[in-house]
C-alpha cells in the first residue's frame, strides 16, 4: 500500500536538498516529526541510521537504503509486529523551482489493515511533511 504526495516548492532543487538532508533540522519545520537523531555523526549516507520520533509511534530507527543527491533519499524502518514502512523523497526540477514528492509505502504484516486504518492520517501527513519541507526550502540560509 502507498501514500504519495506532491508539492511545487519555489527554490531550487540544490536548496530542497540542503533542507532535506539536514534531518535533525526537520522538527523545527515539520510538525509530525519530533526529534530526529542521527546515530553516528557526519553527513547522511547510505546505511545511515536515523532514529525518529513521531507523534503517536514509538522512537524508530530509519535506514537510508538509497541515496542520490540533490534527487532521492528513500530510507525505511521496521515496526515490532512485522510492519516494513518506507519512506521515499524524490526532488525533480520544475519551471517554478522544484517538485518534491513524498511517498509512504507499508508491506509485511497488517500493511492492508493499517493502511486502511491509518491512509487518511498517513496522507495529511506526507501533506503537513511537504509544507513544512517548502516553508525551510523558502527560508534565506
Amino acid at each position: 500500500m502507498r501514500f504519495r504526495h506532491s508539492q511545487t516548492i519555489a527554490a531550487p532543487v540544490q536548496r530542497l536538498w540542503e533542507v532535506t538532508q539536514d534531518v535533525a533540522s526537520w522538527p523545527r519545520w515539520i510538525p509530525t516529526m519530533t526529534s530526529l537523531h542521527p546515530l553516528k555523526p557526519g553527513p547522511l549516507a547510505l546505511h545511515s541510521q536515523i532514529q525518529i520520533k513521531q507523534p503517536g509511534l514509538p522512537a524508530l530507527i530509519w535506514t537510508v537504503r538509497q541515496l542520490e543527491p540533490p534527487h532521492l533519499l528513500s530510507w525505511e524502518t521496521h515496526l515490532p509486529w512485522g510492519l516494513r514502512m518506507r519512506g521515499t523523497h524524490r526532488i525533480q526540477p520544475a519551471p517554478e523551482g522544484c517538485q518534491n514528492q513524498l511517498e509512504l509505502e507499508l508491506s509485511g504484516t497488517g500493511s492492508w489493515l493499517f493502511g486502511i486504518l491509518c491512509g487518511p492520517s498517513l496522507w495529511l501527513a506526507l501533506a503537513l511533511e511537504n509544507r513544512g519541507f517548502s516553508r525551510a526550502a523558502r527560508t534565506p540560509t
